[in-house]
């Protein structure tokens, strides 16, 4: 058993749920470390993601329900969240508070990251960042 499963596996146990399945481990963004803390700490409550890598990449939207493994800048598990609500709207009309439950900063160091981040990530796929974009807003909690 790995880390990861190992980890699982201890939180499961711990809260009796022994039945359900993680969707998946990942890292937050650029900063693996500085936003896995921040979850830890309880202050990132939302993520946004871009609709078109989904779709790209051919893979599910996630769903509201679903558990996931936050992992650390080495790949180690830190977190176990649950998604709470899952919404695409266009990246300017995401609302000042759900930006703010990003817990990374105000709304404009908001926008700045993600536009930089999607940006560069376009650049793969030859595409170009645009202010109307579809992104995935996604709620989550910290599980205990």
């Amino acid at each position: 058993m790995n880390k990861i499963q190992q980890f699982w596996h201890d939180f499961c146990r711990a809260n009796g749920k022994e039945e359900i399945q993680y969707k998946d481990a990942f890292q937050f963004g650029v900063s693996a470390d500085w936003l896995a803390n921040l979850v830890v700490e309880g202050k990132k409550t939302a993520t946004t993601s871009g609709y078109m890598f989904y779709e790209l990449e051919n893979e599910a939207l996630p769903q509201s329900g679903e558990y996931y493994i936050v992992l650390n800048g080495q790949e180690e598990p830190v977190a176990v969240i649950q998604i709470q609500s899952v919404e695409v709207v266009p990246m300017n009309e995401v609302t000042v508070d759900f930006a703010l439950a990003e817990g990374e900063g105000d709304y404009q160091f908001w926008w700045d990251a993600h536009e930089k981040f999607f940006t560069e990530l376009l650049k793969t796929y030859n595409k170009k960042f645009s202010p109307n974009m579809l992104v995935v807003c996604e709620r989550f909690r910290k599980v205990p």
